[in-house]
């Protein structure tokens, strides 16, 4: 495998978490960890079987996410953030923040870190 290319650390940072669903699945699993695919697959909705697999790869490829398999019958697996994923959170946090102050609320389909909210 050949290591990544980026421009700088912002593009760095940016490409790591860039996937419409990368932030939704690393907070999940820092708000409710470890997770289960099919529970992964419930909290967002939206997402598609190959889409979640796709990006539960990636984040563990770029070191944010391990994936524990368990020899059982049938083979249970969990989704749980590393030390690097969860290194991640404050940013994510900011990042609500500034959403929630500066993005009116009726342009967003689902609030996801207001404290204010009932999940």
């Amino acid at each position: 495998m050949t290591k990544k290319k980026y421009l700088n650390e912002f593009d760095a940072t940016l490409q790591i978490i860039q996937g419409k669903w990368k932030v939704m699945i690393l907070y999940e699993l820092y708000e409710n960890s470890p997770r289960r695919f099919g529970e992964l697959h419930r909290y967002i909705r939206d997402i598609s079987h190959k889409t979640l697999t796709n990006q539960l790869r990636e984040l563990e490829e770029d070191g944010l996410v391990i994936r524990t398999v368990y020899p059982e019958v049938p083979p249970r697996v969990e989704y749980a953030l590393t030390a690097k994923g969860l290194s991640l959170i404050p940013l994510l946090e900011m990042i609500c923040d500034w959403g929630i102050a500066h993005v009116d609320h009726g342009q967003m389909e689902r609030l996801l870190c207001d404290e204010t909210e009932e999940k």
